[in-house]
């Protein structure tokens, strides 16, 4: 009786165990209990939004990550808003910091999934896109990429404006997965895609990329560009490598599709053995003789840039007269024929022999290739066996080995992919050929060669707004005319 009388007084068995389980399910049927109709409806519709999304990737195991939405709109196990019990600059700041996160978490899944904004910084889609136009790219059309690089700030591409410091963490690499577009690139696409040879740039001098200085420095004469570089970062800057996703946008209109081949002959382009349309607002530049300097107000007036022609006329020594160099399209060309300062015929600058056209792709092959005559080659086509010999390997080398992650070698005059002599090679992706339609000032594939399909970034939609970096603000700088206007006006969405 004294043992059961001391075990009541001290409580240890007179009073009933609380059953942790039976707890937590209370405590959960209370949060339930405790949340407002309208909490309901955002966790609703936010759910929809997400099961979607999870259909869309294809990955049902992202299901589980419902768990946290659950929690952060119904159950709260997880102490979110904490701060809200908090006063004073506490409460202030964590609520910029709150709705920041948001607008951040919203933004990255738009920029990764939906489209983002982009700025043309040159003239190569002349006079299709201008310099200082404003777009909105869409990313659903070809399918949007699940990002490579999956830690990255949204708001900037590869660096962090103002402190400079990379804008994305290298790890973890995603392998390359595109979620199902509307449809497939159509030759005369407008296409936004990352820089194909971007994967080691030099801080300083990044256009042209590392691989143009070193075949440069190859020809002025150093035997190790690659030492040379090292050697000079007062120069060139770091060297640093950059994944996928996180290279320079280009934005260039599609020519050559997957499988079929191409040839350009004195600026032609032949696909499949045919001549194909040129696009409307293709230019070429011109070798312009003239009598004299022509004022920089009328070439404006045809919708020249004063960054495409100098002041005054360029006077070669070769040809004996003054002239002009200037990107042209049909219409351009002959309103300039019937100026008064113009004393000769106009004669395309690829044809005229004034300058040096070598420097094509495929870098350091001598196969007498130049901007305005090269091919015929085949496109890559994923699924199909290209025969590999050592006359055609230089063009689909860097496609093999670095796109498609293969260790190649050439040893004893044969060719060995991840170790074994092979004379065959069947491609994982497809390849594309992009073109620029300002063709004579236009980095494009005749310089670096395919773009491989998982760099394909998405097509501009729409033009958001555009300025004329050469025009003041009451001069018009703003272009009105050109606000919302269709990117890509030649193809249906």
């Amino acid at each position: 009786m004294n043992d059961k009388h001391t075990e009541g007084q001290n409580g240890a068995s007179s009073m009933p165990k609380a059953d942790p389980t039976k707890e937590g399910m209370r405590s959960l049927r209370d949060r339930i209990r405790e949340t407002k109709a309208t909490r309901w409806i955002r966790f609703g519709v936010v759910s929809v939004l997400f099961f979607l999304w999870v259909i869309w990737m294809g990955n049902p195991w992202l299901s589980i990550f419902w768990l946290l939405l659950l929690d952060i709109y119904i159950t709260a196990y997880i102490p979110w808003t904490w701060w809200k019990g908090k006063q004073g600059p506490v409460r202030s700041v964590m609520a910029w910091v709150d709705a920041i996160i948001y607008a951040l978490v919203l933004v990255y899944f738009i920029f990764a999934f939906i489209g983002q904004n982009y700025k043309i910084p040159s003239s190569s889609l002349e006079k299709s896109l201008l310099v200082g136009d404003y777009l909105w790219v869409n990313k659903t059309i070809y399918g949007p990429r699940v990002p490579q690089t999956p830690l990255h700030f949204p708001l900037a591409q590869h660096t962090m404006p103002f402190i400079n410091t990379k804008s994305y963490l290298e790890n973890p690499q995603l392998a390359y997965h595109r979620l199902p577009g509307l449809r497939s690139i159509e030759r005369g696409d407008i296409v936004v895609f990352n820089y194909p040879q971007g994967d080691t740039v030099t801080l300083k001098i990044q256009n042209p990329d590392y691989y143009q200085i070193c075949y440069d420095l190859r020809r002025n004469g150093v035997e190790n560009p690659r030492e040379y570089i090292e050697q000079n970062r007062q120069m060139f800057g770091d060297i640093v490598w950059r994944p996928v996703d996180r290279r320079e946008n280009y934005v260039k209109r599609a020519i050559g599709l997957p499988g079929e081949f191409i040839e350009i002959r004195r600026d032609s382009i032949y696909i499949d053995g045919q001549p194909i349309a040129e696009p409307d607002h293709v230019q070429f530049n011109y070798i312009i003789p003239v009598s004299g300097a022509i004022p920089n107000e009328k070439w404006s007036e045809i919708g020249v840039r004063g960054d495409d022609h100098g002041s005054a006329p360029t006077f070669s020594e070769i040809a004996g007269f003054s002239y002009y160099n200037v990107p042209l399209t049909k219409e351009m060309k002959a309103e300039v024929e019937k100026w008064q300062e113009v004393i000769g015929p106009l004669r395309r600058e690829g044809q005229s022999g004034f300058y040096d056209l070598s420097g094509m792709f495929p870098l350091d092959a001598d196969y007498g290739w130049t901007r305005p005559d090269m091919g015929p080659f085949w496109i890559p086509k994923r699924g199909s066996t290209l025969h590999v010999t050592l006359e055609n390997l230089p063009i689909y080398e860097r496609a093999i080995r670095v796109y498609e992650g293969n260790d190649l070698k050439v040893k004893d005059g044969k060719i060995y992919i991840n170790g074994e002599q092979t004379d065959y090679y069947t491609f994982k992706m497809d390849y594309y050929w992009m073109m620029g339609d300002n063709r004579d000032r236009s980095a494009d594939s005749r310089y670096w060669g395919f773009v491989p399909e998982d760099h394909i970034v998405g097509s501009p939609m729409f033009i958001i707004a555009s300025f004329d970096e050469e025009k003041s603000l009451f001069d018009g700088k703003v272009r009105w005319n050109r606000i919302l206007r269709d990117a890509n006006p030649d193809k249906k969405w």
